[in-house]
């Protein structure tokens, strides 16, 4: 882990000493209670990507939380097109943050799950062939026939015509994986907010106007609004504000 990204507590308990790595991983503990964890990036004016892809937002700040948070948790959610637009590579993780989990006594690696209706996966990409743990795919009952995929990864289906994202994570949790990170897309934090089913969002504020033209980090069809209170507030040193809003 690195202390490279200087971080300080803005709110509640506001203080100017960096955060270290202790500290930041206190403020995104794991939860005693199932739950679902987002982590987005956005700019100032609310885009979810720059250039087409979420990197061009995220600095060194939001790169130490996105990998804290991976550290943390038990499995990490992601839509297929998100996989394959960003090039998910195998989810793997350093020596430090491996001996962190097994420490807590977490499995090495967290699971790396899919959510597809089509199956238009590559059991080629790294995400799959290169896995240390067998990633799992989230499909539909009436997807095609994937052999090539269902050799790389546990294929399992909830839902008639598209996914039952409520039966999905409670198949999750029925394997163990308490602690789900989604880092989207859009689309699928859209639909895990429509069927109330996010209860944290993590989210970094870089300091940068991306201009028109980006989506917002959530799509979909309208859904009901719904209260998320503040939980904290952290500033970095380049200006990127990372906010943690969460139902407990």
């Amino acid at each position: 882990m690195t202390a490279d990204a200087p971080i300080s507590a803005l709110w509640p308990d506001p203080s100017p000493a960096p955060l270290d790595d202790d500290a930041l991983t206190a403020l995104y503990r794991r939860a005693d209670t199932p739950q679902l964890r987002m982590n987005f990036v956005t700019s100032v004016d609310g885009a979810v990507s720059l250039d087409g892809y979420s990197a061009g937002l995220s600095g060194e700040p939001d790169k130490r939380v996105f990998r804290l948070l991976r550290m943390v948790c038990d499995a990490l959610l992601v839509a297929a097109g998100t996989l394959r637009h960003e090039g998910y590579r195998a989810l793997r993780l350093d020596e430090q943050r491996r001996a962190w989990r097994r420490r807590h006594g977490l499995a090495e690696y967290p699971t790396l799950v899919v959510v597809s209706n089509s199956l238009d996966l590559d059991p080629a990409q790294a995400a799959f062939a290169d896995a240390p743990v067998r990633p799992i795919v989230l499909t539909r009952d009436g997807a095609p026939a994937a052999p090539a995929l269902a050799a790389v990864a546990d294929l399992v289906h909830c839902g008639a015509d598209e996914v039952d994202l409520a039966v999905g994570l409670a198949e999750l949790r029925r394997r163990g994986l308490d602690q789900v990170l989604c880092e989207g897309g859009p689309h699928l934090f859209g639909a895990l907010t429509a069927a109330d089913l996010v209860d944290e969002v993590c989210l970094s504020v870089a300091p940068l106007l991306a201009g028109a033209g980006a989506g917002r980090i959530t799509a979909g069809a309208p859904s009901p609004a719904r209260q998320l209170p503040l939980r904290h507030v952290l500033l970095a040193g380049d200006g990127t504000l990372l906010l943690r809003h969460a139902r407990h």
